[in-house]
């Protein structure tokens, strides 16, 4: 049986609300997920595709670890003993712009890159907001980002702060599956409170590698386990969360349906809906909800900007993977104000 698909919220690019309609925070607490289509002008899809592609080339390879992204986890959503090659370079990113490998660009045996360098990067991070521009001015700078602030302001956040940034590459042919996974593993905090501002710059299809959610299941499975530095600091691993310590989602103040039920999923048994949108779509995730992506065999590519909020009134700690100088403090504002 083919997978079913999501139905976006129809908003009209010539009446954009300021943040989100009552039917759309609705929708996100029901199910986990937003689609907004036409978020982004075509012309500011094109930018940030123009400077996505000049990172891509410019970046040299001279003193590149050949850091390759994994999120550690199976096709089942279950831990694997698979790491990141050049843990350090992953674990400074946080301040910088960093460039992380496909891991099919690479011969197996031998290990060398067997694509030019601009096809075979997976994904650009962890500062992207901060230190480029054009991705900072549809974050938390200029018209979009007041209304990124507005849109935060709508799912109960008090002092939404932006942690991380990435362009996601999704190549053509070597494009990496993303297996079952909840954001809120990787960037915990006591509760959770961690959302995702997805935004595709080229359509996402079934055939490249769209995103597919479990709709509902940010109230069914709660954040068992935590991505964290090992005790020396070199490197990563999951650690499990006591099961008495299991995290739901937090009660946001305007949240609708989102008590979490009585029963747990671990995303083997649920059932999943592909995520296919067009350019310019802004999908916001909850950071509880399982998702995932298939590997992408076609020769269209998929490329994507996310960002990540987290709520600034609760407890970030330094075990956590990403760590900025001056700690959490030092994350992004995002109120609104930034002209």
């Amino acid at each position: 049986m083919a997978p079913s698909r999501i139905s976006p919220e129809p908003t009209a690019p010539s009446q954009l609300p300021t943040g989100l309609s009552p039917k759309q925070i609705a929708t996100f607490w029901r199910d986990g997920y937003l689609v907004i289509p036409s978020y982004l002008s075509p012309e500011t899809c094109q930018s940030l595709l123009s400077k996505t592609q000049e990172l891509l080339t410019e970046f040299p390879l001279a003193d590149h670890p050949m850091t390759r992204f994994t999120t550690g986890k199976d096709e089942n959503g279950d831990t694997t003993s698979k790491q990141h090659v050049g843990d350090d370079y992953f674990l400074t990113s946080g301040d910088k712009v960093r460039f992380f490998f496909e891991d099919d660009a690479f011969d197996q045996e031998t290990g060398e890159l067997i694509k030019p360098k601009e096809r075979a990067i997976n994904k650009i991070g962890h500062n992207l907001h901060g230190l480029v521009p054009e991705f900072g001015n549809v974050s938390h700078a200029g018209s979009v980002g007041r209304r990124n602030a507005a849109i935060a302001r709508d799912l109960g956040y008090k002092d939404p702060r932006l942690l991380q940034s990435m362009v996601i590459c999704k190549q053509p042919e070597i494009g990496g599956a993303v297996n079952p996974h909840q954001d809120s593993t990787f960037l915990y905090t006591n509760r959770p409170s961690a959302v995702g501002f997805w935004i595709a710059l080229e359509d996402a299809t079934a055939e490249n590698g769209c995103l597919s959610f479990a709709p509902g299941s940010h109230r069914r499975a709660s954040i068992n386990e935590r991505f964290v530095r090992n005790e020396d600091g070199t490197g990563t691993t999951f650690v499990p969360i006591p099961k008495e310590e299991e995290q739901w989602p937090r009660d946001f103040e305007h949240a609708v349906d989102s008590t979490a039920s009585s029963s747990s999923s671990d995303g083997n048994n649920e059932e999943y809906v592909l995520g296919e949108v067009k350019a310019g779509s802004l999908v916001l995730i909850h950071g509880n909800i399982l998702h995932k992506s298939k590997k992408n065999t076609s020769r269209k590519g998929r490329i994507i900007y996310t960002f990540h909020l987290i709520e600034g009134e609760e407890h970030y700690d330094d075990r956590n993977w990403l760590q900025v100088p001056g700690g959490p403090s030092q994350f992004t504002k995002l109120d609104g104000t930034t002209a």
